[in-house]
């Protein structure tokens, strides 16, 4: 689905134990600073306040910490069952793609929200083809609307920590050199008059232009 497709969605109609999948240790730290969250509580796992577990996958080496602030993940799923009703594992796999293959709530802490979900009388489950499917209430719609500053602020966050996970998946080489290009312009220290602005600017502007051309000629 992608970010940018749900957050049309969503503000057109609404004006953990997770797996990392693949990729550098450095995208746990990358995440951390993106959703702010720390290691303060150790590996809770399944016994969280709300079932929304922290890092999993890559042997456990991600555990502690959340994903998810305490209520995230029930926003989250009740703004996707709002867009269309959806089967858990539905839910699962949108989660994932707006994460592009990186990060994927677990059953176990997808099923009991959504069944927190129905005995709030925030979702109405019917049985489709021996699967649950949920559908958003009259409730769930007035939930969401009131606390749609939530929505938009859990969002905002997860549309950032799944660009940290783009940046952190790039190769070594390429972050090393995007790193060089910023200290760089922090080492320079001035002074900024125009001539040397416009000389930085060329030379990115450059550099950009040549990547942009390669990646066509490709």
């Amino acid at each position: 689905m992608g970010f940018r497709h749900f957050f049309e969605h969503h503000h057109h109609h609404h004006s953990r134990h997770g797996h990392c999948r693949d990729g550098f240790e450095g995208r746990e730290a990358w995440a951390r600073e993106a959703m702010g969250i720390g290691r303060g509580r150790g590996r809770r796992g399944l016994g969280d306040d709300d079932g929304e577990g922290g890092w999993g996958g890559m042997g456990g080496r991600f555990r502690g910490g959340r994903m998810f602030g305490h209520g995230d993940l029930k926003l989250i799923l009740l703004a996707l069952i709002a867009e269309q009703p959806r089967h858990g594992y539905d839910l699962i796999r949108t989660i994932e793609e707006m994460f592009d293959g990186a990060y994927a709530p677990s059953p176990g802490a997808v099923y009991p929200t959504l069944t927190l979900l129905e005995e709030l009388g925030h979702a109405s489950v019917q049985s489709d083809d021996g699967k649950k499917l949920y559908t958003i209430t009259e409730e769930g719609k007035a939930f969401l609307a009131e606390n749609k500053e939530a929505v938009d602020a859990v969002m905002s966050r997860m549309e950032q920590t799944a660009k940290m996970f783009a940046r952190a998946s790039a190769p070594m080489a390429l972050r090393e050199a995007m790193h060089n290009l910023k200290r760089a312009l922090f080492m320079h220290g001035g002074p900024w008059n125009t001539e040397e602005v416009k000389r930085i600017v060329d030379i990115i502007k450059r550099a950009v232009d040549e990547i942009i051309k390669g990646k066509k000629d490709a």
